[in-house]
């Protein structure tokens, strides 16, 4: 599936970089507080530093803004984790760092993981199997680094059982941020990955000779 492409009358393409990233931060920092229905496009361009017609030049309509800011934060968050972990060292203790990792990146990018988890019901149907797309991409960085445990002897886990515990992790680091006025009055970030981590090692532990048949 291609990038859905959002046109803009400039032409200078790091001219286009700059201020899409100026318009991504004030849109991040409206639709969290207002979300993206109750927020106007003249409201964006102030938050962005820039008049409503200079905004024009780098959209269409709002709902293209709101696709930025989701696949920004989705290219950020892969784009860190590509760089932080490895998929080639099948053990678990990659496996803790990995999670480790990715709850790290979740906590500094919480507010743009609240903002893309409110809203991102609202993105077009040409735009939201995309965004979806590089979603499940990222949870499959998880099932790669189970399979390679996996491979490796380190675990025995089905193929359904792998791509359950991804989406748990996944869902899990993303948590941290949309339950974060309960869960942060509770735990320290640390606490939260630790315990988490725990969790996940238990679930495999307490099944260690996880049948493969039916599941391959």
């Amino acid at each position: 599936m291609r990038k859905q492409n959002v046109p803009a009358s400039v032409k200078d393409e790091r001219l286009i970089e700059l201020r899409r990233n100026q318009m991504i931060k004030g849109a991040v920092s409206l639709f969290k507080e207002k979300g993206f229905h109750r927020t106007t496009t003249r409201e964006i361009a102030k938050a962005s530093g820039f008049s409503i017609g200079t905004l024009y030049e780098y959209i269409r309509k709002k709902e293209d803004v709101l696709y930025l800011v989701c696949d920004r934060i989705y290219d950020q968050v892969r784009d860190r984790l590509k760089k932080d972990i490895g998929t080639k060292c099948g053990n678990t203790e990659s496996l803790k760092y990995a999670i480790s990792s990715y709850f790290k990146v979740m906590d500094e990018m919480q507010d743009e993981v609240l903002v893309m988890y409110q809203e991102a019901k609202s993105l077009s149907k040409e735009d939201l199997p995309y965004v979806l797309k590089k979603e499940l991409e990222m949870v499959e960085m998880f099932e790669e680094i189970l399979t390679s445990c996996v491979e490796n002897g380190e675990l025995s886990v089905g193929l359904k059982e792998r791509k359950l515990i991804a989406h748990n992790i996944f869902v899990q680091g993303q948590m941290w941020g949309f339950r974060r006025w309960a869960l942060q009055r509770l735990y320290t970030l640390e606490e939260y990955t630790d315990l988490q981590i725990q969790n996940v090692l238990e679930g495999l532990s307490k099944n260690p000779q996880n049948l493969k048949e039916g599941n391959e």
